[in-house]
């Protein structure tokens, strides 16, 4: 078992720290202060430089790389600010690989190439007001007619929402209950009857928009169909990397913090010596060391052993155990580091703060901390939980 990356993982690394580092942290910086999400022609620069496509095919533009190589890539942006990788998750671990998996071949053809270029970004519309972690109660509903659907409904906390171009969205297909009747259907915010709500206000995630949806009779082409109804088990399978890429997200912000607050500590001096020299110091620094490397090594697991799974996606048990672990140690990390710089670190001017109220929010987004815990006492024990009785 050899933890070493290899050389192109290494090169590839590199290369994603040196732009984010080179050109992300201003715009980052402006994004939490003004709220916008990652301007276009900085999105065309990610697909440039090849990070919208690391582990997608090459017949669509992408690299074809590994799952490992893609959230590589996302840590080192995740480092900077989630907001600025956003459009990197977005592509390479979110609603792109539900498409790329179970899409037909004109529509793979059709999106993945603007994604992996910057021209376009895909969104996943799930939730509804009544139906979160159950969301098995959805309502949305698309009905056929002829050569199409026609969607109505409403969806909440969408997160690109009104910035994305495309949407998968979670609807029923069938009058069939529960996850029977549910499938996907890709749809362009430019379709007649789509609308957004205001932008929501949270306590972080600044520069990453969330709203939303309204669908009033929205006519979706009958090709645009993802995964027909009776498909809600294949669209959950496809959750596994997309755990994985919230996961690099918390760890990320967490790895960020460990690396300023070690700056810190050995520059800010207190009775004559650096901070560091301190014993309380050190113990804070040692936890929040073990924690960033814990979490790192069961992401890399997840994403190293999906190669040997079903479909080449990470597993329920494995993609559960990262996110849950990596999204409660963001919240203990951040906080240690946001405690040894003190004022500094409560100040909106240092960055430490923001990763504070960033690192909430992943917990919640994608699947809560509870819900993994569910998740994995399934995959131990071998069998599902029914919650409804």
């Amino acid at each position: 078992m050899d933890f070493r990356l290899t050389e192109q993982q290494r090169d590839l690394q590199d290369a994603a720290r040196s732009f984010a580092r080179g050109e992300l942290p201003e715009l980052a910086r402006e994004m939490e202060e003004k709220d916008f999400p990652v301007p276009a022609e900085m999105v065309r620069r990610y697909g440039e430089m090849g990070f919208l496509g690391v582990n997608l095919p090459e017949e669509y533009g992408g690299l074809g790389l590994g799952h490992l190589e893609a959230l590589l890539v996302l840590e080192q942006f995740a480092m900077i600010s989630n907001a600025v990788a956003f459009p990197v998750f977005e592509a390479l671990v979110g609603p792109v690989r539900t498409l790329e998996r179970f899409g037909s071949e004109a529509l793979k053809a059709q999106v993945i190439p603007e994604v992996v270029s910057g021209e376009a970004t895909v969104a996943v519309s799930m939730s509804e007001p009544d139906a979160g972690t159950a969301l098995t109660d959805l309502s949305t509903r698309a009905r056929e007619e002829g050569d199409h659907f026609v969607l109505d409904g409403t969806k909440r906390w969408t997160s690109g929402a009104g910035h994305a171009r495309y949407y998968v969205v979670y609807t029923r297909l069938c009058d069939a209950p529960g996850a029977k009747g549910i499938g996907a259907l890709l749809v362009d915010k430019d379709m007649e009857g789509v609308s957004f709500g205001k932008r929501e206000q949270l306590m972080g995630f600044r520069g990453i928009e969330t709203r939303d949806i309204a669908f009033d009779s929205v006519k979706v082409p009958r090709e645009n169909l993802i995964v027909p109804a009776g498909g809600f088990g294949r669209l959950m399978s496809a959750f596994g990397l997309e755990r994985c890429g919230n996961a690099t997200q918390s760890l990320g912000l967490a790895a960020a913090a460990l690396e300023q607050a070690t700056e810190y500590v050995q520059e800010r001096t207190a009775f004559g010596k650096p901070i560091v020299d301190f014993q309380a110091v050190q113990m804070r620094l040692a936890e929040m060391a073990m924690q960033v490397e814990a979490a790192r090594l069961l992401i890399y697991r997840a994403a190293a052993n999906a190669e040997h799974n079903e479909g080449g996606l990470p597993s329920v048990y494995e993609s559960s155990t990262a996110k849950c672990f990596a999204n409660e140690i963001v919240r203990s990390v951040t906080a240690n580091g946001m405690q040894v710089m003190g004022g500094y670190g409560y100040h909106k001017d240092y960055g430490m703060e923001q990763r504070v109220r960033d690192g909430f929010a992943w917990g919640i987004a994608g699947g809560t901390t509870d819900v993994q815990k569910t998740n994995i006492a399934a995959a131990i024990v071998g069998r599902r939980f029914d919650q409804r009785r």
